[in-house]
């Protein structure tokens, strides 16, 4: 629990409005709650002491799952606009920035074991903080966990084909995602996202 002697570093509601400056794009107030308190969930149960501090992958810690996600959430705002605009259709942006902000929070669980332990505090490893769970399905649990809406909920398993039949703004998630994580691990190592997964087998991005 935060004190008022401890760290502003610790408040993690402060430090997830803060770093996500794209939660304002969200229209509904309650919806727009429940991806901080989704972040907030991740950060304290992680034992986090900046939202900052958790790497885009478990072996690329130069970029941050902070930059990765805004990455992502920009790339799919745009998309579902041209979407909009030049075929008519009419993507749910709430959902899709939701979706978006939410769809790596469970990298707060899944890469404690991968960072320097002075990063942290005290991961609640016996109940959450964990790399056998990929980060879109505790992503997805504690999307469901503070009541995010359905179409938010499925449109976040991202990568591994959790979920069989996929909504239009489940679509815009997973091409935003793997945008910016191909932008990604060319910058930082000069391969495709495929590449990296291919000799990385155990990433689940």
């Amino acid at each position: 629990m935060s004190t008022d002697t401890e760290s502003p570093t610790r408040d993690y509601e402060a430090q997830v409005r803060e770093a996500y400056p794209e939660l304002e794009q969200i229209a509904d107030d309650e919806l727009r709650e429940q991806v901080v308190e989704a972040w907030t969930l991740g950060l304290e149960r992680g034992g986090w002491q900046d939202i900052s501090d958790i790497p885009y992958a478990w072996n690329i810690h130069e970029i941050s799952n902070v930059e990765h996600v805004r990455g992502v959430t920009k790339i799919a705002i745009e998309s579902a606009e041209i979407q909009r605009e030049f075929h008519g259709a009419d993507p749910d942006v709430d959902v899709v920035v939701a979706a978006c902000l939410l769809h790596d929070v469970g990298k707060a669980y899944e890469y404690v074991d991968f960072v320097d332990a002075e990063l942290l505090d005290e991961p609640d490893r016996e109940h959450y903080a964990s790399e056998e769970i990929p980060h879109s399905i505790s992503g997805y649990a504690l999307a469901h966990e503070v009541g995010c809406p359905l179409d938010v909920q499925r449109a976040i398993p991202h990568f591994l084909g959790e979920v069989p039949t996929r909504t239009m703004e489940a679509e815009l998630v997973k091409s935003a995602n793997s945008a910016s994580s191909n932008a990604i691990t060319q910058s930082a190592m000069g391969i495709t996202l495929k590449e990296w997964v291919d000799q990385y087998s155990q990433t689940q991005d």
